[in-house]
């Protein structure tokens, strides 16, 4: 907890710094663009799901042992192992689902390894990360302790590419049962009584590659067998949500909802940015030029037109959208930091992905009438994390102050924002100055989000508000000084959100100039 309240702390102390560097990232640029565009407040769309702000964290280098779990016995507080320190800066993102145990982990991650006494547990070698020693001592129990800490809902994925229906039956079982059969009396032997309820069970990870290699034919038929010994208790149901396709292959979205769509209630899908889109050859996470920035950008906003062609597909099997789409692996992958090891998939913390995160909040609220779920790759340690560690010690880091700024759209109903951003080039590389997206939140507020990808210029935007009545608006804004300013563990954060004054209000319209890489959150009432 003191290691959050002096994170908390610097936090205030930097605000003065923020604005600061807010005014030096204004007024100095080469031209201000110009945007202009209206918003429908009178014509509301789907409800933007909470879980669009979900999170992902894998048995996977420093995720969970040191990022999530210390144990009992450490010097870190800790409550029954979970550190608090993480616990209470994901309950102030209002962290709605944390997916678990992975990821590639989870399709050979078998459920007994990690119940019972924890000096009795087997020892697994992680074949997929590193070659780790994977104790098991953080378990079923153990996750469950960590979302019910959070105040989450769990989000299981189950073992389908080297495991069988029973043992996924006996495991659901293990966790929903209320009766006096021989699992339930297992559980409560391991020291919990009542039944956990289940939120949400995914069938597999990526299927095609190291789920399992399979063909979406072959995997819909494993995903119909294990569906058919999938007993969803009434008194705890839980979505189903099946194994989707890697990025753009609309033919596996295509045959597994032909063939196993009845079965399930969601399908995954898979997209990381990588700058380069050379897995080779990532980019670094820090030390970045600006073409590397726009083209990190360009590679990002492709999530809008994938979306799109899967949900193409899924319309041709359910115009209704009763399956929904989840994102449930994205983010940026860099090249590891310099000394780590490659296997950890480490890696540093910038603006430019608290602007990215924004712009990809941005892209799924256009579609949350079937975006139902994403989850950022990775909470602690791993990829673009919230967080990252240091012994006892921690950062916040950009995307996590990006994700608290955008808390009041959880739950919030979409509204129709027209508005057309001017394009800046790098090389050979064009994209929007910005994009942006709006709702009105559960207090009645109007909240407008935009994402300013255009490293240079600031950008004047004016919005004619149509028949929305406003009286004030109030904002904030995250940016920085430098496109890769990070947040480092244990100091003074340099990217974090500072009061935004420069938006107004007049004749009905409203009118911002909108600074160059930041993410910028409006409140009008």
């Amino acid at each position: 907890m003191n290691r959050l309240k002096n994170s908390l702390t610097a936090f205030a102390a930097a605000t003065a710094l923020g604005g600061a560097l807010l005014l030096a990232t204004t007024g100095a640029h080469a031209a201000t663009l110009s945007a202009s565009g209206s918003l429908n407040a009178d014509q509301p769309g789907p409800q933007i799901s909470k879980y669009i702000y979900s999170q992902f964290s894998e048995h996977l280098g420093r995720g969970i042992y040191d990022g999530v779990w210390v144990g009992p016995d450490s010097k870190i507080p800790n409550v029954l192992g979970i550190r608090t320190d993480i616990v209470e800066a994901l309950k102030a993102i209002h962290t709605p689902s944390i997916r678990w145990p992975g990821g590639c982990f989870a399709d050979e991650y078998h459920w007994r390894d990690g119940i019972g006494p924890r000096d009795q547990r087997p020892v697994r070698k992680n074949h997929w990360w590193a070659n780790d020693v994977e104790t098991n001592a953080f378990g079923t129990h153990e996750y469950m302790d960590f979302i019910e800490q959070v105040g989450a809902d769990p989000y299981i994925s189950i073992n389908v590419g080297s495991s069988n229906p029973t043992e996924m039956s006996q495991w659901i079982d293990y966790m929903t049962s209320d009766g006096q059969d021989t699992l339930a009396k297992e559980r409560r032997a391991n020291g919990r009584d009542a039944p956990w309820k289940m939120k949400f069970i995914g069938f597999g990870n990526e299927a095609w590659g190291c789920g399992g290699n399979m063909t979406p034919e072959y995997y819909s038929d494993e995903l119909r067998k294990f569906s058919g010994f999938f007993h969803n208790d009434p008194a705890n149901p839980a979505v189903r949500v099946a194994s989707g396709a890697n990025s753009d292959d609309t033919n596996w979205t295509d045959v597994v909802m032909k063939n196993a769509g009845k079965y399930i209630d969601a399908l995954s899908l898979h997209y990381y940015t990588i700058p380069t889109g050379n897995w080779d050859h990532k980019g670094a996470a820090t030390g970045f030029d600006e073409q590397a920035w726009t083209d990190t950008f360009a590679q990002t906003l492709r999530m809008d037109k994938l979306i799109s062609d899967h949900e193409a597909v899924m319309d041709k099997y359910d115009p209704k959208k009763r399956v929904g789409l989840f994102v449930d692996e994205w983010g940026t992958w860099y090249d590891v930091e310099p000394g780590t090891n490659p296997g950890h998939l480490y890696q540093e913390n910038t603006l430019r992905d608290a602007v990215l995160a924004a712009a990809n909040f941005n892209i799924f609220q256009h579609h949350a009438d079937r975006v139902r779920l994403t989850a950022i790759a990775q909470t602690v340690n791993v990829l673009q994390a919230m967080i990252l560690t240091q012994g006892d010690k921690l950062a916040l880091t950009p995307t996590y102050y990006a994700y608290k700024m955008y808390v009041p759209f959880q739950d919030s109903t979409e509204l129709p924002l027209n508005i057309t951003a001017p394009d800046f080039t790098r090389g050979k590389t064009t994209i929007p100055a910005f994009n942006s997206s709006a709702a009105r939140g559960k207090d009645g507020h109007v909240y407008i989000a935009f994402a300013s990808m255009d490293p240079e210029d600031d950008t004047r935007v004016s919005i004619d508000l149509g028949d929305l009545k406003v009286k004030s608006v109030t904002g904030q804004v995250l940016t920085a000084a430098k496109m890769d300013a990070i947040n480092p563990i244990g100091g003074a954060p340099l990217v974090v959100p500072v009061d935004f004054k420069g938006a107004k209000i007049s004749a009905g319209k409203l009118t911002l100039t909108l600074p160059a890489k930041s993410v910028v959150v409006l409140n009008l009432q």
